[in-house]
């Protein structure tokens, strides 16, 4: 059938047959959320044990009822993992960070299936290969490097997306470390303040994935996330939700020699948000380089119909 004999009943027909890993993870769901309103064809890959939770089998069966189709499965079963792959032309995986290299079992089954236009592996946040912390973070840049590779060194057509930090981490404090709401008296500047990091609430972080599944300008590519109204630095933050509350902060400022002394005086895992905060506010990891001449591509540029929420609209939701 050529394109012009096309009806609307056969919309999903040009568009590839997805499968998720990871559904019922927060961005998972999004993701398989996002594909269906996509009018993709959308698959996932499900543990037995998934069933018999009950806040897990609610969003399987939410998932279900939208259109998508429920594999059992898991990332250690090669059998069912190889039938569901053949099933299907995009993987695309969103474990947790701590099952990264879990994703192996995946390339592995993706590789001997022979059939997959394209993974997306689960990295979703820094792009591994231009953080300047690898003696800090405790091997999760690293972990998430050595999927690439292996990705690249079986020759596995590949998306990579690197979306920075989510609106939902570090953002409700106002960047504080161990608070949760954001401060209305006084505030920590971590470094000068000067430097600017990127928050995409997960919900748009799911939409610009989903468009990227079938467009060639995004294939063997790293898709960054970098909106316009979504780029701040703690400076630009601070003023920004003092202008919200009407009110002026008192401010105290961290040199990066006190926030390292810090992370390496606070033990695992309680120092990895200082980890973070020091890798986006201090060194520039999601800023300081071109995305252009460093061969990506950025998703609000091709993708410019999708709607995001802006820093200053999710602040909103703060008040």
């Amino acid at each position: 059938m050529n394109g012009n004999e096309m009806t609307l009943e056969d919309e999903t027909m040009g568009k590839s047959r997805v499968l998720i890993v990871g559904v019922t993870g927060n961005l998972g769901f999004l993701l398989a959320k996002a594909s269906i309103q996509a009018s993709h064809p959308t698959f996932a890959l499900v543990r037995d044990s998934a069933f018999s939770d009950s806040l897990k089998s609610n969003k399987l069966q939410t998932l279900s009822d939208a259109g998508a189709t429920l594999l059992k499965g898991s990332l250690q079963d090669e059998a069912s993992l190889i039938q569901a792959i053949k099933q299907v032309d995009v993987v695309i995986c969103a474990v947790s960070s701590k099952q990264v290299l879990e994703q192996k079992h995946l390339i592995l089954a993706i590789k001997q299936a022979g059939c997959i236009k394209r993974f997306i592996p689960s990295e979703f946040g820094l792009d591994p290969d231009k953080t300047q912390i690898s003696h800090l973070d405790y091997n999760f840049y690293s972990r998430k490097a050595e999927i690439r590779r292996l990705v690249e060194a079986e020759g596995i057509r590949y998306t990579y997306i690197s979306c920075n930090f989510y609106t939902s981490y570090l953002l409700p404090s106002l960047v504080q470390p161990g608070l949760k709401n954001p401060p209305r008296d006084k505030v920590t500047i971590f470094g000068d303040g000067n430097v600017k990091g990127v928050f995409v609430k997960e919900s748009d972080v799911a939409a610009f994935t989903i468009g990227a599944v079938d467009d060639p300008r995004t294939l063997n590519k790293v898709l960054y996330l970098r909106p316009l109204g979504n780029v701040y630095s703690m400076n630009e933050l601070v003023e920004l939700w003092e202008i919200k509350i009407k009110k002026n902060l008192e401010k105290s400022y961290m040199p990066e020699e006190e926030l390292l002394k810090k992370i390496k005086e606070t033990p695992y895992p309680n120092n990895m948000e200082m980890v973070f905060i020091y890798s986006a506010f201090v060194k520039g990891d999601q800023t300081y380089f071109d995305i252009e001449s460093s061969g990506g591509v950025e998703g609000t540029q091709l993708y410019p119909h999708l709607k995001y929420t802006t820093i200053s609209e999710y602040l909103d939701t703060l008040l």
